[in-house]
C-alpha cells in the first residue's frame, strides 16, 4: 500500500495525478456482547436438535443418543481448534488462509466443500421445518375428525420451497443482520426447551424408563443402510473400531453449525478472545442438553413400533407422546413446530447469507470473475450469485422429494470435511506460522525447541477418520459430494485461469493510488470539519453525489464519497478482508462513476472506503469520524423515507458518547429532498400547533397569576402528564390515544378529491 503524506489537496477527477482512495482497515464495527454471540450460532446449532437425533437412529438403531452425546463432547473440541483459528486473525478469508496453509488446490477443494455445505443447509432446513408442519397439520386433522392428509414429503418440499423464494427475495432486496432477532428466538426456544425437559422428566418420573442401550459394538445396527459399501466386507479385528466411527459418522449432523462461532467472532466486543471462549461454554452447554437429552427422551418415551413414524419430526413425536390431556398436548406441538419453524426457517437464510458471503470473497481473492459480484441494478446486491445459490437449492429440494434421509446424508458430507480441511489448516499453521497465539488447543508438548500439538492432531486425526468412513457409508452423499465438490473445484480452477489471464477488467476504469491507514478522521482523508458526506453502494444510483455537487460552493465545504463494505458473518468471518480486497473493481468502478460526476461539475472530492457489520452503523461511526455536518443518502429501494430516516435514527442511538448531531438529507431519483435532525433538537411546529399553546397560556395564565406562566411552561406540563399516564400503567391507552391523533393529522393532510 501506498504510504504518502495523508493531508494533501483533493484531486479533481481527471487531474494529473491518481486520485486517491483512503482505505480505513480498522473496521466501523458494532459490537455485542458474548450472550448475543452465543444466541447468534445456536440459531443455526439448535437447528440440528430438529433432525440430527432422528436421522442417526434410522441408521444405527437405539444406540444412537449415545453417539449424538459423544459428538455434543467432541464439539467443545472442534470448537477449540476454531478458537484457536480466530485468535490469529489471519485476513484474507477462507481461501486464503487455506491456501497459505494447504496451497491453493486444497484451498479450492476447501471451499467447494464449505459451498456443498452451506447449498444444503437450505433444502434440509426448510424440509425440516416442512416435515413437521406436515405432521402439526396431521396431528390436527385426526384430532378435528376431519378426512384431510397431507402428504409428509410433498408438504415439507412444498413448504421449502415456498421458504427459499422468500429469503431469496429477501436477500436480493438485502436483509440486514440483527443479533437482536437471534437474541428473541432464542429466548422463545429457551421458554420450549425447559418445558419440554420438564415435561418429558414428569413423564418418565410417572412412567418410568430405560436407558437406550449402551454403544457397545453389538447394539450399533451393521446392515447395508448403515455400513454402504463397507457392507459385505471383511473388517476383521477392525469391527470394533468401525462401529465407533460408523455410529459417530452417522452422528456428525449433530454439530452442525459451529462454523458460525468464527463468523461472529468480529463483532465480539473487548476482551474478544476471552468472550469468545464464554459463548463457546454457553453454545456447549446449551447444545449438549437440548440436542444430546431430546435424543435420550425420544427412545425413552416413545414406543419402539411408533418412533420409526417420527424420525423426521422427533421433537413432534416426542410432544405428543408426553403424560397429559391430548389437547395440552397437542397445543405444545404446535409450539414447538413455531419454534422449530423460527428457527430451521432462520437457517435457509443463514445458508443463503452464507453461500453470497463465500462465493462474494473467493471473486474477491480473484479465484471467481467480477461479473458474479456485479450490484442489482434497483437493490445493489450481489444478485447473480444469489440467483445461483438459491436455484441449486431448489433444484437440490425437488430432487430430494421432501426426503430428510436422503438430504441429511449429503448435508454430512459437506459438514464433515470443512471441519477436517479447518482442523488440517490450523494444524500446519502451527508449523508454517509458529509465532505467538493468543490461544492454543491444548495439550501441546515440548521437545527441546520442537512443539508437538497433539490435542490439535488428534483432533484433526478423528475428523478426518470420520470423513473418510462417511466416503464409505454414504454412498450417495459421496457421489453426489465428490461430483458437485468436483464441478465446483474445476469450475473455480478455469475461472481462476481466466481472471488472472484477463488480469484488468475490460471496462474502461481510472486508477487510484489506494492508501491504508488505522483510523479514519479528517486529516488522513483530507477535509476539513464539517464536511458532506455522501455514502455510495451502487453505481446506478449517483443521484444524490450529483444533487450535492450541483449546490455546494469550492471551498466552502467539503465533498467525502464514502462507500460502505459490509462484512457479512459468512464466509469465515474471523479472516479480515486486506485493504487490497476492500477495494476490489467493483468499487473501483463505482468511484470512476463518482469521479465522472466530480469532473463534470468542476468540483473536486475525496474518497474513502471503509468496513461496518451493519450499513447505518458504519456511516454514522465514519460520519463522527470525519466530523461531518450533513449525511446525504439516496432513497432506499427497500423502505419508505420516513422508515429510513427512522432506521438511521435508530442507529445514531447506539452510537457512543458523546453523539454528535447531523443533518440528515434523502433524495429522490426526482430530486425530491427531505430533511432530518438526527439527535435531540427542538420540533418544526406548524402555525396551528404554535397557535394551540398560545391559546392554552391565555386560558391559564391569568388564573394563575401572580404567577408567571410561560409558553414553554405548557408544554413541560404537558410531557409530564403524558409521563405520568405511563408510570400509571395506562401506556396502551396513550398509545390508541396518540395513534388516533396521528391519523386523524393524516387524514386532514390528504388533498380533497
Amino acid at each position: 500500500m501506498d504510504q504518502q503524506p495523508t493531508n494533501q489537496a483533493p484531486v479533481p477527477a481527471r487531474a494529473n495525478a491518481i486520485p486517491r482512495v483512503l482505505v480505513a482497515t480498522t473496521a466501523m464495527l458494532t459490537f455485542i456482547s458474548f450472550w448475543r454471540a452465543a444466541a447468534i450460532v445456536l440459531n443455526d446449532l439448535a437447528s440440528s436438535a430438529y433432525y440430527a437425533g432422528g436421522e442417526a437412529e434410522g441408521f444405527i438403531g437405539k444406540t444412537a443418543p449415545w453417539f449424538i452425546l459423544a459428538i455434543m463432547v467432541f464439539s467443545y473440541a472442534v470448537r477449540a481448534v476454531y478458537v484457536e483459528s480466530c485468535s490469529m486473525f489471519v485476513r484474507g478469508g477462507v481461501y486464503r488462509v487455506v491456501k497459505e496453509a494447504l496451497g491453493g488446490t486444497l484451498a479450492k477443494f476447501s471451499v467447494s466443500a464449505l459451498m456443498f455445505d452451506y447449498i444444503l443447509t437450505g433444502p434440509i432446513s426448510g424440509v425440516a421445518a416442512g416435515q413437521y408442519l406436515a405432521g402439526l397439520l396431521n396431528e390436527t386433522a385426526a384430532y378435528l375428525h376431519l378426512n384431510v392428509v397431507f402428504p409428509v414429503n410433498l408438504t415439507a418440499a412444498s413448504f421449502a420451497v415456498a421458504v427459499t423464494l422468500y429469503f431469496w427475495w429477501q436477500n436480493i432486496k438485502g436483509i440486514p443482520e440483527s443479533s437482536d432477532k437471534s437474541l428473541k428466538i432464542m429466548q422463545l426456544t429457551t421458554v420450549m426447551v425447559v418445558l419440554l425437559i420438564g415435561w418429558c422428566a414428569y413423564t418418565l418420573w410417572v412412567r418410568g424408563g430405560h436407558l437406550p442401550p449402551w454403544p457397545f459394538p453389538r447394539n450399533v445396527i451393521l446392515d447395508k443402510n448403515s455400513l454402504g459399501w463397507l457392507s459385505g466386507r471383511e473388517l476383521g479385528q477392525l469391527i470394533g473400531l468401525v462401529a465407533i466411527f460408523v455410529g459417530l459418522g452417522h452422528s456428525v449432523l449433530a454439530m452442525s453449525g459451529e462454523e458460525s462461532l468464527a463468523q461472529v467472532y468480529r463483532e465480539i466486543q473487548h476482551p474478544k478472545l476471552p468472550n469468545l471462549k464464554k459463548a463457546g461454554l454457553v453454545i456447549f452447554l446449551y447444545s449438549l442438553l437440548f440436542t444430546s437429552l431430546v435424543s435420550f427422551f425420544a427412545v425413552m418415551i416413545i414406543p419402539d413400533g411408533e418412533r420409526k413414524h417420527f424420525l423426521e419430526n422427533l421433537i413432534g413425536g416426542l410432544a405428543m407422546h408426553l403424560e397429559g390431556p391430548y389437547p395440552v398436548r397437542l397445543l405444545f406441538h404446535g409450539f414447538v413446530v413455531l419454534v422449530g419453524t423460527l428457527i430451521l426457517a432462520g437457517a435457509v437464510n443463514t445458508a443463503i447469507v452464507g453461500s453470497n458471503g463465500v462465493l462474494n470473497r473467493v471473486s474477491e481473492d480473484g479465484v471467481l470473475s467480477d461479473w458474479f459480484r456485479q450490484p442489482h441494478r434497483r437493490f445493489g446486491t450481489s444478485h447473480r450469485i444469489i440467483n445461483i445459490v438459491v436455484a441449486f437449492q431448489i433444484l437440490t429440494i425437488v430432487i430430494s422429494h421432501g426426503d430428510v434421509t436422503f438430504l441429511a446424508n449429503l448435508y454430512a458430507f459437506g459438514v464433515i470435511w470443512s471441519f477436517a480441511m479447518k482442523g488440517l489448516a490450523v494444524l500446519v499453521l502451527r508449523y508454517t506460522h509458529p509465532g505467538d497465539r493468543e490461544y492454543r488447543v491444548p495439550l501441546n508438548l515440548k521437545l527441546g525447541n520442537v512443539e508437538i500439538p497433539l490435542g490439535l492432531a488428534l483432533i484433526t486425526l478423528i475428523l478426518l477418520a470420520i470423513a473418510v468412513v462417511n466416503l464409505f457409508t454414504k454412498p450417495d452423499a459421496t457421489m453426489a459430494g465428490l461430483v458437485f465438490s468436483g464441478l465446483l473445484f474445476v469450475g473455480f480452477t478455469v475461472s481462476e485461469r481466466i481472471v488472472h489471464k484477463r488480469g484488468v477488467a475490460y471496462v474502461e476504469m481510472d486508477q487510484f493510488n489506494v492508501t491504508a491507514r488505522e483510523e479514519l478522521s479528517p486529516e488522513t482523508v483530507g477535509c476539513r470539519p464539517g464536511n458532506i458526506l455522501v455514502p455510495v453502494s451502487n453505481y446506478h444510483a449517483l443521484y444524490p453525489l450529483s444533487a450535492v455537487l450541483a449546490r455546494v460552493k469550492p471551498g466552502r465545504r467539503d465533498v467525502v464519497v464514502l462507500h460502505v463494505r459490509v462484512l457479512r458473518r459468512s464466509g469465515s468471518g474471523e479472516s479480515e478482508l486486506e485493504p487490497g480486497q476492500l477495494f476490489g473493481s467493483i468499487e473501483q468502478y463505482l468511484f470512476t462513476q463518482a469521479l465522472a460526476i466530480s469532473e463534470k461539475r468542476g468540483k473536486p472530492i475525496r474518497l474513502a472506503v471503509v468496513a461496518a457489520t451493519d450499513i447505518w452503523d458504519g456511516i454514522l461511526r465514519a460520519a463522527a469520524s470525519l466530523q461531518s455536518a450533513t449525511i446525504v443518502l439516496g432513497h432506499s429501494s427497500k423502505w419508505s423515507t420516513q422508515e429510513q430516516a427512522r432506521q438511521i435514527g435508530l442507529a445514531w442511538e447506539r452510537l457512543p458518547d458523546p453523539r454528535p448531531q447531523f443533518n440528515l438529507e434523502i433524495f429522490a431519483p426526482g430530486g425530491q429532498r427531505e430533511f432530518f435532525l438526527l439527535g435531540p433538537h427542538a420540533p418544526h411546529l406548524t402555525a396551528s400547533e404554535i397557535n394551540l399553546i398560545h391559546q392554552l397560556w391565555l386560558r391559564f395564565s391569568e388564573p394563575l397569576a401572580p404567577e408567571e406562566l410561560h409558553h414553554h411552561d405548557i408544554v413541560h406540563f404537558a410531557l409530564n402528564e403524558v409521563v405520568q399516564e405511563l408510570d400509571e400503567g395506562k401506556e396502551q391507552e396513550v398509545l390508541q390515544r396518540l395513534k388516533q391523533h396521528v391519523e386523524e393529522n393524516k387524514a386532514r393532510r390528504k388533498p380533497t378529491s
